[in-house]
């Protein structure tokens, strides 16, 4: 289990399927399957509340103002000498453009690829907004990001201009990332770390159906093939409920033949303001080279 740090965020309650949070100043209120333990007050009564994510019967749902707030602003995350920035808003889905609970991981890719001492290419795939894609770049890596959404690789670029970064050695790809892991094993790519966050489900863009717990055994074996002769790391996050980490770890040690330490599994968990009380936010598997 790995709990994130995160200054600018916190969980001030949670419980009865939802979680109220502070972005930086602006508190919001969204659901979350998880939290089904009872809450401990009415949570819409919060002073200072914001706006709130009501999910609709036909799926979805929207967002209900209570409280003016910037339609855009900004959250600071910090380890060692590494400030990132990234820009915040509410979308749909119930999302704000980052999931501070990678924070976690975001301080291992720090670590490690400044630890090796050499170039690192780092391939980041369903990189959404970037927030492992500007930990890698902080860190001294050269970064492919691949997401499918041209609006999130947009706001990843915008995250590295606001973090300060240089973009030489970013590429922001949009496109489909099955077709380009592909794509790179035909051009003969490889790359010495490999990160991804796929979805539970989801469509390609030819209607073509992804079922986390179906696809990610293959994903993982061909993603292996891009790896370089001397890998560093392949981290794989995933948010599917009831997928233990121990299920990571066993597609991480038999899908990749590369030889190296047993994959290290774990949940991954935010704290909340209330005590003993933490969120759980997913598992994360992390094989090192």
């Amino acid at each position: 289990m790995k709990i994130a740090e995160f200054k600018d965020y916190k969980i001030l309650a949670s419980g009865g399927g939802r979680k109220l949070e502070d972005w930086a100043g602006v508190k919001l209120l969204r659901p979350d399957p998880q939290a089904i333990w009872p809450a401990s007050f009415e949570f819409e009564t919060y002073p200072g509340l914001h706006a709130v994510y009501d999910r609709s019967a036909e799926g979805g749902g929207r967002w209900r103002t209570l409280k003016a707030f910037p339609a855009e602003w900004a959250i600071a995350w910090e380890y060692k000498d590494v400030r990132l920035k990234f820009k915040l808003k509410p979308m749909g889905f119930k999302h704000t453009g980052l999931f501070p609970e990678q924070a976690v991981n975001w301080r291992r890719i720090i670590d490690l690829v400044r630890g090796t001492g050499r170039p690192v290419n780092v391939l980041n795939l369903f990189a959404y907004t970037g927030g492992a894609t500007l930990a890698a770049l902080a860190a001294g890596a050269s970064v492919c990001h691949v997401d499918a959404a041209k609006a999130m690789t947009d706001r990843a670029g915008e995250n590295a201009d606001l973090s300060k970064l240089n973009r030489e050695n970013l590429r922001l790809i949009v496109d489909d990332c099955f077709k380009f892991v592909a794509r790179e094993i035909r051009r003969g790519k490889r790359y010495d770390a490999v990160i991804m966050d796929p979805p539970s489900f989801g469509r390609g863009p030819g209607g073509e159906v992804w079922k986390l717990e179906d696809g990610l055994p293959a994903l993982i074996s061909e993603c292996g093939k891009l790896l370089s002769d001397r890998p560093l790391f392949f981290l794989v996050n995933s948010y599917t409920t009831g997928l233990q980490p121990s299920v990571l770890s066993n597609l991480l040690n038999i899908g990749l033949k590369k030889s190296g330490a047993p994959a290290e599994c774990y949940e991954v968990i935010l704290p909340t303001e209330e005590k003993g009380i933490v969120l759980p936010c997913g598992a994360s598997g992390l094989r090192i080279f």
